[in-house]
């Protein structure tokens, strides 16, 4: 199993239908499985891309 080492949290938004009556949603962050150091973790897509721009 993967460990997840983001600490990136779920986003709150709202949905807006064209009468614009609001309710509540979340974003969840894009984890993703990879393997770091021989170790498999779970790290947002945007955290993936800043450490091979690093390397």
């Amino acid at each position: 199993m993967a460990k997840n080492i983001s600490d990136r949290k779920n986003m709150s938004s709202q949905n807006r239908p064209f009468s614009l009556k609001a309710t509540k949603k979340t974003q969840k962050v894009n984890l993703q499985t990879v393997l770091v150091d021989g170790k498999k973790v779970r790290l947002t897509a945007k955290e993936i891309r800043s450490n091979k721009k690093n390397k």
